[in-house]
């Protein structure tokens, strides 16, 4: 039991510190509302459940030999957190009367979901913190039992914390202080994608 929570202890951790994708929840939250924020975190946790399957059947192993693969994940993976911040920094650049409407401008829940699994899909790093958890709650000779049950707790507890975050910045008050800082909000996702694309290019 104490494995286990050691497991549950540093998931919640890894996930629930701010990063790109809770940063990117918590702006379409305050932007888009609700739904759209849980479209997101839906990819996000789609992605995380993949991730963690990989790393929970030993699959890691697998993938090492396929470092090409993994290199091109890594790339993609940067190339598109900064293509997402050159969005947010030219949102953040246009002033709220130039926006564009929000029939036109906002994407679907679809387009949400995608962009969540592709956030995490090009994070080969994703993996390899599953696979750290993993490893120092169960270790390699745990029985089945033991390892599911990680497993699961850890996916589960990533839906409440992705989804947590989709429906508290969702809330009235933080729709408002939304709309007064939007800009500045903008700016802040900008800099994060950038730094967090920059680091997945950059690193070996």
């Amino acid at each position: 039991m104490k494995e286990l929570l050691l497991v549950y202890v540093a998931y919640v951790i890894a996930a629930g510190s701010p990063g790109p994708s809770t940063m990117a929840i918590m702006n379409v939250a305050m932007g888009q509302g609700r739904r759209p924020a849980l479209a997101l975190a839906a990819g996000v946790v789609t992605m995380s459940f993949a991730w963690g399957l990989i790393a929970a059947t030993g699959l890691s192993a697998l993938l090492t030999r396929y470092a090409q693969a993994l290199v091109i994940l890594k790339v993609a993976g940067g190339l598109y957190l900064i293509w997402l911040a050159f969005k947010s920094a030219r949102a953040a650049l246009c002033g709220d009367d130039a926006a564009v409407p929000a029939s036109r401008e906002r994407p679907g829940a679809s387009a949400l979901y995608r962009r969540g699994v592709l956030m995490h899909l090009g994070n080969p790093k994703s993996v390899l913190s599953w696979l750290a958890i993993m490893t120092l709650g169960v270790g390699p000779h745990a029985a089945t039992g033991r390892v599911v049950a990680a497993f699961l707790g850890c996916v589960a507890l990533g839906a409440m914390l992705f989804g947590g975050y989709a429906l508290l910045f969702s809330t009235a008050p933080m729709v408002r202080g939304y709309a007064r800082a939007r800009r500045w909000i903008e700016g802040t996702l900008a800099v994060v994608f950038a730094g967090a694309g920059m680091k997945l290019l950059t690193l070996r």
